[in-house]
């Protein structure tokens, strides 16, 4: 299995799985061969990107994802919890503490675990997404500076919900970037960390480490954040966490930002790593992202194009790739697998779409 957009659909692909609707209703049901005609009304749904099983997709296994199994697992009640929230009381947000539960069980069990995100996503999964994506990166990186569980699940909660202040802003921000905006619609998206903060200052179920996520997540290791323009040691880890997480699903996804590939972006991450960001923050971070996500088509050194197949727990920059494409342009007559943690002399250049 693996994921394509639907601009690439050429017909003919069987549908790997159920494509949903955003009112939780099925629109197709996996087994079911796409048709080209079918583009233009899933792209209509706010569909980009579906599932499907093909020659090239042989071995790959999305659902031992992390990212995966999270969004399959959490999605919708996030969705319902933060709808509930925006249309009815407060009280309905406490139920959150289940979904950072589940999240720290998940990552609990697999100590190892790279995380692995696949930088697609459709229009409807926005908010809730990132969200459950920076609340499990976070909690893998707080694990990893050996954090208490309490500070952890603290850390876990605060990411769930550190973007509720968009809840209240009132400017159209979506699908577009910040510096699209002038100067006033910027402040007005800025003060989205006073909005969410306001809104939970008072729940006494709420630790000030989830709290002061909502309010600081955006502040920066040279001061050049917001609200405060907090420096240094100011900045509290549980915001510092969070700050290096939501930095990296928003340049992956695009979210008010220009869409980087995964790798792009972790470099990104690390070269603002001091100035804006917590040191012993970003090299756990590095230590814990897959570089090159499961299914994505990559290219070598040696002109090969090949999909990752699966991650190297101890490498996140050297995965087991599988050759679709020799040098020459010609498809191999055998399955030709590559773990590049042994094939020392060949690396990945870079990655391309469908």
């Amino acid at each position: 299995m693996r994921i394509i957009s639907v601009d690439s659909v050429k017909g003919n692909e069987c549908l790997a799985k159920d494509i949903v609707s955003e009112n939780n209703s099925v629109l197709m049901t996996a087994g079911t061969i796409v048709k080209k005609d079918y583009v233009s009304r899933l792209k209509a749904l706010n569909i980009e990107y579906i599932y499907v099983e093909d020659e090239i997709g042989q071995g790959i296994d999305l659902e031992e994802s992390l990212e995966y199994q999270i969004k399959e697992q959490c999605q919708e009640t996030v969705r319902e919890i933060l709808t509930k929230y925006t249309y009815q009381t407060d009280n309905e947000l406490e139920e959150i503490i289940t979904i950072a539960d589940e999240i720290i069980n998940d990552i609990l069990q697999q100590p190892d675990v790279i995380y692995n995100l696949s930088s697609i996503r459709n229009k409807d999964e926005g908010t809730y997404s990132h969200s459950l994506n920076v609340c499990a990166l976070s909690v893998i990186l707080a694990f990893k500076l050996k954090l208490p569980k309490k500070k952890v699940r603290e850390i876990a909660i605060g990411c769930l919900l550190h973007d509720i202040g968009f809840t209240f802003i009132t400017t159209d921000f979506s699908n577009r970037k910040m510096d699209e905006f002038s100067e006033k619609e910027q402040k007005e998206i800025k003060k989205h960390v006073i909005y969410g903060y306001s809104a939970v200052e008072k729940m006494k179920w709420l630790s000030s480490t989830s709290k002061d996520i909502i309010l600081s997540h955006h502040e920066r290791m040279d001061g050049s954040g917001y609200p405060f323009h907090l420096k240094g040691d100011k900045i509290r880890i549980g915001s510092r966490i969070a700050a290096v997480c939501d930095e990296f699903d928003s340049r992956v996804y695009g979210n008010l930002v220009p869409k980087m590939k995964v790798h792009d972006a972790i470099d990104f991450i690390v070269s603002q790593a001091e100035s804006k960001f917590d040191l012993d923050v970003v090299k756990a971070f590095v230590a814990s992202v897959a570089a090159y996500p499961i299914g994505a088509l990559v290219i070598t050194n040696q002109n090969e194009i090949g999909i990752v197949l699966r991650q190297n727990p101890k490498c996140p920059t050297r995965p087991v790739i599988r050759i679709i494409q020799d040098a020459n342009g010609r498809k191999p007559t055998e399955w030709i697998e590559k773990d590049l943690t042994k094939e020392l002399t060949l690396f990945i250049t870079d990655t391309i779409m469908d």
